[in-house]
């Protein structure tokens, strides 16, 4: 057991998450054309693509969205634009579900004195603003924790 050589795997990057993301939505997209060929109305046109496609898209984005590059976020914005053209509506883009969810989130993790990242969210002395953590890579600026400060502080 110990001559055998394991099978070396990648770590998981943004660009890797968001090549699969963007894959397994593209792939969906298809079956939102064939809805549309049908002639389906446009409202179950946006539910179908919130329930299958915009799930695909925003799964653990608070995670991973932080980290992406401006053209790997290009890239997820494109499925977004390719559904808004089948549905002909207006669909919210990966920026606004991203801050919406990061939003969300904070707010549960505020709500909750028990979840481990609460500490991390501390008011300062005028109980309108929270405390900024102070960064010196890009990396963690762009983690959740800081993003999600700067949401609820804006």
């Amino acid at each position: 057991m110990t001559g055998e050589a394991r099978p070396h795997l990648p770590p998981l990057t943004a660009r890797h998450c968001t090549r699969v993301i963007s894959k397994t939505a593209r792939q969906r997209l298809f079956f939102l054309r064939r809805l549309r060929k049908f002639n389906i109305d446009s409202r179950i046109l946006c539910n179908f693509y919130t329930c299958t496609i915009e799930s695909i898209l925003t799964g653990c984005i608070t995670a991973w969205y932080g980290s992406c590059t401006p053209l790997n976020r290009k890239t997820l914005q494109r499925v977004v634009k390719t559904a808004q053209h089948i549905t002909r509506t207006e669909l919210p883009s990966m920026e606004d579900l991203y801050t919406q969810l990061c939003r969300k989130k904070a707010g549960r993790i505020l709500k909750d004195p028990h979840h481990p990242s609460n500490n991390l969210f501390c008011l300062l002395p005028s109980g309108r603003r929270y405390r900024s953590i102070r960064t010196k890579t890009t990396r963690l600026r762009d983690s959740f924790i800081p993003q999600a400060i700067r949401l609820l502080n804006s």
